[in-house]
Formats: C-alpha cells, structure tokens, sequence
C-alpha cells in the first residue's frame, strides 16, 4: 500500500481509474481532514462521493439501527468511509455491507488510514524498521495512537510514552505490543527522551477528559511541545501530530525543519486514493 501511495504521489496513476464509482462517506463524528481526503481522492480519481451531512440529517436520528443504515447505503455506493464514536462500529458495519467499508475512526479504537498516511510520512525522511518513535499526549483514548503503535510492531520499532496520568497506553494494547515483541518504555518527561528519538507523535490532550478548564490546562501546559523542547534533539527529528492542533504543539515549532504534521495531513490524499483502487478496481 505505501509503495502503491508513492506511486500515486508522483503522478503515476489513471485520473479515471475510479469513473463512475460512488464512495457514500458516512461521518458520524466531526471530521475535517479524514473527510475531505477521502472525497479529494475520490475526486482526482474521477469518482464522486455522497454524504449525509450530518448525524441531524440522516436516519439513525430517527431511530434507524446502524445496520439498517449500512445495508440502504450499500444499495447506493460502491464503498463505504465510514467514522463512528463506538469502538467496533466498523467492524460492525462491514458485517451487513455488501460493498467495501473502510474504518474512518471508531471512538478509542483505531484509525488505520490515518496510520498508513503516518507510515508514508515517516518513510518519506526514514526507514522505519527500529526507529525510536515517542508518543505524547492522550494515549488511552487516542485512537491514532493505538493503530500507529500497533503498526510499529511489526518493524520492530521502540515506544516511548510520555502521558497524564490516567492517560496512558491501555494496558491491554500495552500487553498486546509487548506480546509481539516491541518494547514499551514510559517517560514522565519530555525531556527525558527528546534526544534519543527519531519521531516524535504528539496527540491533542483532550479537555472533555478533565473535570474544569483549571484541572485541564494544568496538565496541558506540561506536555506543550515548544522550540526549547527541541535542543539538542537528533538532526534528522520529525514530529507528527494527526491534527487538529489545540495548542500542544508551539506554532513556532511550524518553522522549524522537525516539523511534518501539514505535509503528514497532505499524504492522507494519495494513501486513500491508492486505499480507494485497492478496494473498488
């Protein structure tokens, strides 16, 4: 799939390869990047995309059973992007699909095109195989978080975790990773780790977590990542983040040469576009 993105990326694809193919985007969660990469893709392919707009206008305000929903919009498109706050509603939904579904995030699971985009990002400045990677931020309901660390399992990667209490890694997922091989190592301090990474993943802590504004942005303020954080760090240092930004990364870190979150939201058009000819050619 990433060599296949690359390919797309540099041009070389049939812009009609997906003529006359409907992709239905079901987004039962807010959505801006994810969302609009998947009809960009579809778009360039020379397909076209529906949308129900939002969860007020579609059915399932009425009472309709996701099921439902999946089986009537099946009947209408030749694939289905779908993102829903439960875990598992994907899986759930390919069940009564009769066209491809592709998982656009669900609640505190996992996001897997986000991580293929993520993989493309770090392989555009590295290879991947036993890089040192930190994940900061929301680690136990981060779903991106969840679904990259379980890719990296399988290049043998090292994890650094670096979270709130009460924020870490699930311990199941911790278990799961540890099980393949891959060795978790948790920090309490960002500086503690900057200078032995390759990656740096910084995830939005996410106030709905907290119970005041007060309680948040006193844990917030101890993982913002600013240009200070940043001395002495490896040469060749990138920092990912899925986005939307709130303010745990410095916008001053934007100018600097670690940073890749906008061109790691910018590949989510050819990895889903290469994602959208795997399943609908």
């Amino acid at each position: 799939m990433l060599d296949h993105a690359r390919r797309v990326d540099e041009g070389n694809y049939d812009k009609n390869a997906l003529q006359g193919k409907i992709l239905a985007t079901l987004f039962f969660e807010p959505s801006t990047r994810t969302r609009m990469s998947f009809e960009s893709a579809m778009a360039r392919l020379g397909g076209t995309s529906l949308s129900v707009g939002s969860v007020e206008a579609c059915s399932i305000a009425k009472g309709e059973t996701l099921a439902d929903t999946i089986r009537v919009v099946s009947g209408y498109a030749d694939a289905i992007v779908i993102r829903h706050p439960k875990e598992g509603a994907a899986r759930l939904a390919a069940e009564f699909a009769t066209v491809p579904v592709i998982n656009a995030g669900d609640g505190a699971g996992q996001h897997p095109s986000q991580t293929l985009l993520d993989l493309y990002t770090i392989l555009q400045s590295m290879p991947i195989d036993k890089i040192d990677i930190a994940l900061v931020g929301d680690l136990r309901y981060g779903r991106t978080a969840h679904s990259l660390a379980s890719a990296l399992a399988l290049y043998d990667a090292r994890l650094h975790t670096i979270s709130p209490k009460g924020l870490e890694l699930p311990a199941t997922l911790a278990a799961e990773l540890s099980d393949k091989g891959m060795e978790i190592i948790e920090h309490d301090d960002l500086n503690d780790v900057i200078r032995d990474v390759d990656v740096l993943y910084v995830t939005r802590i996410q106030r709905e977590r907290f119970p005041d504004s007060a309680s948040y942005f006193n844990v917030a303020s101890n993982y913002r990542i600013t240009p200070e954080h940043l001395v002495g760090a490896r040469d060749h240092l990138i920092i990912l983040h899925p986005l939307p930004r709130v303010d745990e990364i410095d916008p001053r870190v934007d100018e600097l040469p670690f940073a890749r979150y906008f061109e790691q939201s910018r590949n989510g058009v050819p990895i889903r576009m290469a994602m959208l000819m795997r399943v609908m050619q």
